[in-house]
C-alpha cells in the first residue's frame, strides 16, 4: 500500500512539473511576441474637475500637502500599496507593421437597447444635452488657442521656440505612463440628446468612465511602439479629497520601478452645465463624432522649486496643442494654463487633459483618445502616423 502511495505521488509530481514547464513556456512566448495589452490595477474614482467658466481652480500643492476640493465626501481610507506593475506592448520593429492597422471600433447599440433605456426610466423628468465647440482661447499664436488665467504674461511664440526636452529613449521599457486621480469620472451610454434626472456621471464599471479612455490612448501609444503603462487605481473613493495625494503617491511609485517614464498624463473628462441642462464640447473627426480635449498645463506662480520645468510641460503641452489642431482640427478645445499644480510638479512631462465632458457618451470620449494617442505619438516620435 505505502508503495502505491509513493507511485502515484511520483506520477503526480511528474504531471505537475510538465504542466509547469508548459506554462512557463507558454509565458515566455507571449512576452517575446509583445501581445496582449498591460494588466490594469483596480478601478474607481470621482466628480468633475473644473467648472466649465474657467473660474479659479483648485490649487494642489503636494508638497505641503493641501488641498481644496469643489467636492467633499466625509470618509477618506489610506490608498492600497499597488502591487507588481505589469505592462506589454509592442517594441518598436513590431510597429513599423502595425502602426497603420489598428483603428478605432466604437461599440455597436441597438435600437432594442435604446427602447430598454428609455423604458428603464419611466416616469423621470427629462433634460436636453446641448452640443457646441470650444474653439476660441483669449491669445493665439498660428492656430494654437491658449486660455491664461495664469499671473504668467504668456507668449506663445516664445515658448515654442525653446526645445523640448520631454523626449523618447531608445528602450523598450515604458515611457508614457497614464493615470486617473478621479478614476469614476463617466460618461453618458447613449447619443439621445437627452438625459434622465437619476443621471449620476460616476461610475466603477472601467468601461464606462475614464479609465475606458485610458485604455485607448494606451492601446495606440504601444501600436505605435512607444510602451506605456496604464493605471486604473482607485484614487478618489471611498473619499473625494485626497485623490490628488493617493494618485501621487501611485506615480511616484511608477516612476521609481520605471524610471525610463518620460511622460505623464492624468486623465479626467470634464462636466459643463446645469442640474437641468448639460453641455457637451463635440466635435466631428472623419465623419465620426468625437468629444474636445482640453489640456491643463500649470505655472509655479510661487516659485517652488519642485515645480522648476513648469516650462518643459507647458512647451510639451503647446506642441500637444499644434499637432491636434493640425491632424483634427477642432479636436482641442484652448489649452488651459493657470496657476495650478495638479501633480504636474512630480516630473517633466506632466500633464492634466480633460476628454469630453460628463454628456458626451463614451464611445465619443474613446474615439478621442485614440486620436490624441496619434498626436503624442507624432509629438513624441516626430514621425506622421497616418
Amino acid at each position: 500500500m505505502e508503495k502505491r502511495k509513493s507511485a502515484v505521488r511520483k506520477a503526480a509530481f511528474a504531471v505537475i512539473s510538465v504542466l509547469l514547464v508548459l506554462s512557463s513556456a507558454v509565458c515566455s512566448a507571449l512576452h517575446i511576441a509583445g501581445s496582449g495589452s498591460l494588466l490594469s490595477i483596480n478601478t474607481i474614482a470621482a466628480e468633475t474637475t473644473l467648472s466649465s467658466s474657467f473660474g479659479k481652480p483648485r490649487y494642489v500643492n503636494t508638497g505641503n500637502k493641501t488641498e481644496t476640493s469643489a467636492v467633499s465626501l466625509q470618509r477618506e481610507e489610506s490608498r492600497e500599496v499597488i502591487p507588481e506593475i505589469s505592462g506589454i506592448s509592442q517594441d518598436n520593429s513590431i510597429a513599423a507593421e502595425t502602426q497603420k492597422t489598428r483603428k478605432f471600433t466604437a461599440g455597436s447599440i441597438s435600437s432594442r437597447e435604446l427602447e430598454e433605456y428609455d423604458k428603464a426610466h419611466e416616469g423621470e423628468e427629462k433634460y436636453p444635452v446641448v452640443e457646441y465647440s470650444i474653439t476660441k482661447g483669449d491669445i493665439s499664436y498660428k492656430g494654437i488657442q491658449v486660455k491664461n488665467s495664469s499671473s504668467f504674461d504668456l507668449d506663445i511664440k516664445t515658448e515654442l521656440e525653446r526645445n523640448c526636452d520631454v523626449k523618447l529613449e531608445k528602450t523598450d521599457k515604458p515611457q508614457v505612463l497614464i493615470y486617473h486621480t478621479h478614476t469614476c469620472e463617466s460618461f453618458l451610454d447613449y447619443d439621445t440628446g437627452y438625459y434622465y434626472e437619476s443621471f449620476y456621471a460616476r461610475s466603477e464599471n472601467k468601461k464606462k468612465n475614464v479609465c475606458a479612455v485610458g485604455d485607448e490612448i494606451t492601446q495606440q501609444l504601444n501600436s505605435l511602439g512607444i510602451k506605456t503603462l496604464h493605471d486604473t487605481s482607485l484614487h478618489d473613493s471611498p473619499g473625494y479629497s485626497g485623490a490628488y495625494y493617493r494618485s501621487s503617491d501611485t506615480v511616484k511609485e511608477y516612476l521609481k520601478k520605471y524610471p525610463t517614464i518620460k511622460v505623464v498624463l492624468d486623465i479626467h473628462r470634464d462636466g459643463i452645465g446645469t442640474d437641468t441642462q448639460r453641455n457637451k464640447p463635440v466635435c466631428t473627426v472623419n465623419g465620426r463624432k468625437a468629444a474636445q480635449i482640453m489640456i491643463l498645463a500649470g505655472y509655479n506662480c510661487d516659485g517652488d522649486k519642485s515645480f522648476d520645468h513648469w516650462k518643459s510641460n507647458l512647451n510639451f503641452a503647446l506642441r500637444l496643442q499644434q499637432e491636434a489642431q493640425k491632424s483634427y482640427p477642432g479636436l482641442m478645445r484652448p489649452l488651459y494654463f493657470g496657476d495650478f499644480v495638479y501633480n504636474m510638479d512630480i516630473n517633466n512631462g506632466s500633464l492634466l487633459i480633460e476628454i469630453g465632458a460628463d454628456s458626451n457618451t463614451v464611445d465619443e470620449a474613446r474615439y478621442s483618445g485614440y486620436l490624441l494617442g496619434n498626436v503624442i505619438a507624432k509629438v513624441l516620435s516626430g514621425k506622421n502616423y497616418e
